[in-house]
């Protein structure tokens, strides 16, 4: 400050004067706003402290559009697990019945937590670490434990992709490599691999020539380097995405995000004019009312809200702090709630009706292949030719007809029908048939497409959807990891996201050994989604019970302009804990009543076996739950014990485009008269008085008193491009 300045010269006045900082300001000599620092810690660090809040303010990357950011939120929830988790639980859990628990708890807990987490990003403009650090410091661990379980989740998603990438070049053929069984010569005779004869050609490309799989998850097997090169390409085209964070990541979202909306349309009309596919859509449509009455139903229902809307993975947060304050976060959470469920019933019409036109060729295939038994046993008379209806043309033989000649030799032949080993051959029996997660994509799905007339363009589509659909979702929880780190440890971007994704592909190395996909169950079963729920439902008690409902409301009003629901006071403060609590200790029931396990691949049987985890793998299991967990209770001791600072009496406020914006972390009240409170008021977190006393040159500022700054986010003053008269 210069010497002869009037505010200067005041100081050496024993006089007791008690001035606002407008007006102290206003008393100063004009100067260059844009290049001038007035630190309130002292003169060392001062420059330092400017360029970090200039960085980290008002110089906070931001969304080229509005459509941008709500494609990025799009591709962040809108994922894989849409196109088949959801419909594989619709048709476990009772068919249309299962929308109904889904619907409801999406209202009573999704979009309020989903809401929740966009306002307080957008409020506080950073990611999940500072985010819970602002609300509530002693619960600042679930920032870092929100990190924790984004590599999780990000360490075998990349995978999925890979495999995606994989089947997509082998799309560029006719026929589709696993259209056929594989032959093998043997001198002048010709026969088809055993492991594919006994399951089908489908299930064999993906066991054997995809994966190599081992039996179990204790044979390693070394890895498979067609998949490790797969692994590299994905982490190549995820660091590509993201490494100049939004900058980047936005522009890929264009495409990314609304690519498989027009492969699901063009899915959808071609799925619908096949044979059978109405058959495939009312079975899916078709209650089955007792399971609505099923908890388990309803905790599964729950799960699938959690990871359809990310969350507590910290990239709604991370996506939602480049917004501007004024942005409407309420319209945007019933947004991108309902494109999010729309999509789901989307995908599900999408995959029922493939999967009932593949039904109704296998059922087709059953009838022949049965036929063929009974005309067997009538050539070598252990059936009657009096058995068989005079109508019945074995060579144009219906499913009708079947089924009247398999009832009438049913009943004939009671005492020796199940010698005959002839099937029912029921279509109901073929749609029943659920099959889950990867071998709802790259079995079922896939073998529905090798009838279809040119079925490489189809499943070139299919594959090129599935990228793009796993590369929206990894572009959000690479940001649920990248930017809770660069706000608060202030890394290098472009050097960090780099070493992410370096990082992250050789710990991903795990997941492309011959047993990796058993590493795949176990992480995307079991490992996440405890935690998850635990943040979650820590999120919602930071915010309703410890930062204060009332207070958020008003604080929403403020930015919003407008005051949200009331709805939205009572989901927060008690709906939606004692849902999220009930679903916490159910999961925990379940783990402890029915023990962790996996679907392995016996070669020698050709089928899928249920194996329970070794023991060291329970071990391994047990760890990376207590690893993502871990955060919270450490971060909340060390606070609770003032062993960590937890940032208390720091504050950082900018100057600039008119505005006023700071950053206080956990006021004590005794420290509240010491601050400025905005004329913005979607600016200021609390109300807060508007002046300070000035105790003179004999006394020590409270502020000054602490020496160099070593809060969160610094405690300064930068003055840029503001006139006096706007404080």
């Amino acid at each position: 400050m210069p010497k002869n300045s009037k505010v200067t010269q005041r100081e050496h006045s024993s006089e007791h004067v008690t001035e606002s900082v407008a007006d102290l300001l206003a008393l100063e000599e004009p100067v260059d706003y844009k290049q001038s620092v007035l630190n309130v810690a002292g003169e060392a660090g001062g420059k330092q402290k400017a360029a970090e809040e200039e960085l980290d303010a008002e110089d906070r990357p931001a969304w080229n559009s509005k459509l941008q950011y709500i494609l990025a939120q799009i591709g962040f929830s809108v994922g894989l697990g849409n196109i088949w988790r959801f419909p594989y639980l619709c048709q476990k859990n009772g068919g249309g019945a299962y929308l109904v628990p889904y619907l409801v708890l999406l209202i009573i807990i999704g979009i309020p937590l989903f809401f929740l987490e966009l306002a307080v990003g957008q409020r506080i403009r950073r990611g999940s670490i500072g985010v819970w650090h602002y609300v509530c410091p002693r619960l600042g661990g679930i920032g870092f434990s929100s990190c924790i379980v984004c590599l999780f989740v990000g360490l075998y998603y990349n995978v999925i992709i890979g495999w995606s990438i994989f089947y997509f070049f082998k799309s560029f053929q006719y026929p589709l490599p696993w259209s056929e069984c594989p032959v093998i010569r043997n001198g002048t005779t010709t026969v088809l691999e055993a492991e594919c004869e006994k399951s089908s050609a489908t299930t064999y490309f993906w066991y054997r020539e995809a994966l190599d799989i081992s039996d179990s998850i204790s044979e390693s097997g070394g890895l498979n380097w067609k998949m490790t090169l797969c692994l590299l390409v994905a982490w190549s085209i995820v660091g590509m995405a993201v490494v100049k964070g939004i900058q980047s990541s936005g522009k890929v979202m264009y495409f990314s995000s609304l690519f498989p909306y027009v492969v699901l349309a063009c899915f959808l009309v071609r799925g619908l004019l096949l044979r059978g596919a109405i058959d495939g859509i009312l079975h899916m449509f078709t209650p089955k009312l007792d399971k609505m009455l099923d908890p388990q139903v309803w905790r599964e229902a729950a799960t699938q809200v959690f990871f359809a809307l990310g969350l507590g993975f910290g990239g709604v947060i991370a996506f939602s702090s480049y917004n501007k304050q004024d942005n409407n976060c309420h319209f945007d959470a019933a947004l991108v709630s309902f494109i999010n469920f729309f999509t789901s019933v989307l995908a599900t019409l999408v995959v029922f009706a493939v999967l009932g036109f593949k039904a109704n060729i296998m059922n087709e295939k059953c009838v022949v292949e049965n036929a063929e038994k009974i005309l067997g046993y009538l050539n070598t008379n252990v059936l009657s030719r009096d058995l068989i209806p005079p109508h019945v043309n074995f060579s144009h033989l219906t499913t009708k007809d079947y089924m009247e000649m398999y009832n009438v030799i049913m009943t004939v032949k009671e005492d020796r029908f199940s010698a005959l080993g002839l099937n029912p051959c029921l279509l109901e029996d073929e749609l029943d048939k659920s099959v889950q997660g990867t071998g709802l994509a790259f079995i079922a799905f896939t073998e529905a497409m090798t009838h279809f007339p040119a079925s490489p363009f189809w499943s070139v589509m299919f594959f090129l959807m599935l990228i793009n659909l796993g590369l929206g979702s990894m572009i959000g929880t690479m940001a649920g990891i990248t930017t809770p780190i660069i706000d608060t440890f202030k890394v290098p971007k472009e050097m960090f996201t780099v070493g992410c994704c370096v990082f992250a592909f050789f710990v991903g190395l795990l997941f492309v050994q011959r047993s990796g996909n058993y590493f795949v169950t176990m992480f995307d079963d079991y490992s996440a989604t405890l935690p998850l729920t635990v943040i979650v439902i820590l999120e919602n008690i930071a915010v309703a019970w410890i930062y204060g409902t009332k207070k958020f409301m008003q604080e929403l009003t403020e930015m919003l302009g407008f005051r949200p629901y009331r709805f939205y006071f009572y989901m927060w403060k008690f709906v939606s804990p004692l849902c999220m609590a009930v679903l916490t200790t159910a999961s925990i029931i379940q783990l402890g009543v029915t023990p962790p396990g996996y679907s392995a691949w016996i070669k020698e049987e050709a089928a899928e076996r249920y194996l329970y985890f070794p023991n060291w793998a329970m071990a391994l299991l047990i760890a990376l739950i207590a690893v993502a967990t871990l955060p919270i209770p450490v971060v909340f001791i060390l606070r609770h014990f003032h062993l960590l600072s937890d940032g208390s009496n720091t504050l950082s406020v900018s100057y600039k485009k008119g505005r006023m914006m700071k950053d206080i972390s956990n006021l004590e009240e005794n420290d509240e008269t010491r601050f400025i409170l905005s004329k913005v008021p979607s600016e200021a977190p609390s109300p807060m008085p508007a002046h300070r006393s000035y105790l003179g040159p004999g006394s020590t500022s409270p502020l000054e008193a602490g020496g160099n700054p070593n809060g969160r986010y610094g405690s300064g003053y930068l003055l840029a491009s503001t006139p006096e008269s706007e404080l």
